[in-house]
């Protein structure tokens, strides 16, 4: 069978009309998935998709399934972040981070010290920072995905 093509849509407005859309490309460039990051490649994409995941913007969990993949990722993995709290597969450092994501995507947390000082066990202040910007820009494109109206349909 042959596989449908994916195609998405601005169903709301097109974010080259206003020069935020320039900066949010500045920041993926910084910090999103063909950045040159000091942090675990795999860790890193791990991170992108549950955020996307996370704030169901179906553009992003699209693409961030997708390099996951490429990235080496076992399908496992990918296909279970929904529900990484509940699952053995994923590495004590993979689960500081997530659970920090999913901290910081929230936004206030009342333990959010103790989720920084777990990740704080395996990674350098330089790193925890690098995973809060590869966060925070991905709730960037999340939300300007969703504004947009980024919506995917087949071809």
């Amino acid at each position: 069978m042959e596989e449908k093509t994916i195609s998405f849509k601005d169903s709301r407005f097109n974010p080259d009309d206003i020069p935020f859309h320039d900066f949010a490309k500045a920041m993926a460039k910084a910090y999103g998935f063909n950045a040159d990051l000091p942090v675990d490649t795999q860790i890193a994409q791990l991170t992108r998709l549950r955020v996307a995941q996370k704030n169901q913007c179906s553009y992003c969990v699209i693409l961030h399934t997708e390099k996951a993949r490429e990235a080496g990722i076992h399908s496992a993995k990918i296909d279970g972040i929904s529900a990484w709290v509940t699952s053995r597969l994923y590495t004590e450092k993979e689960r500081a981070v997530l659970t920090y994501s999913d901290a910081l995507c929230k936004g206030y947390d009342d333990n959010f010290q103790e989720k920084h000082d777990a990740l704080a066990k395996f990674y350098s202040t330089k790193d925890i920072a690098t995973f809060a910007a590869i966060i925070i820009n991905m709730n960037v494109w999340t939300r300007l995905k969703l504004a947009q109206g980024a919506t995917p349909e087949f071809d």
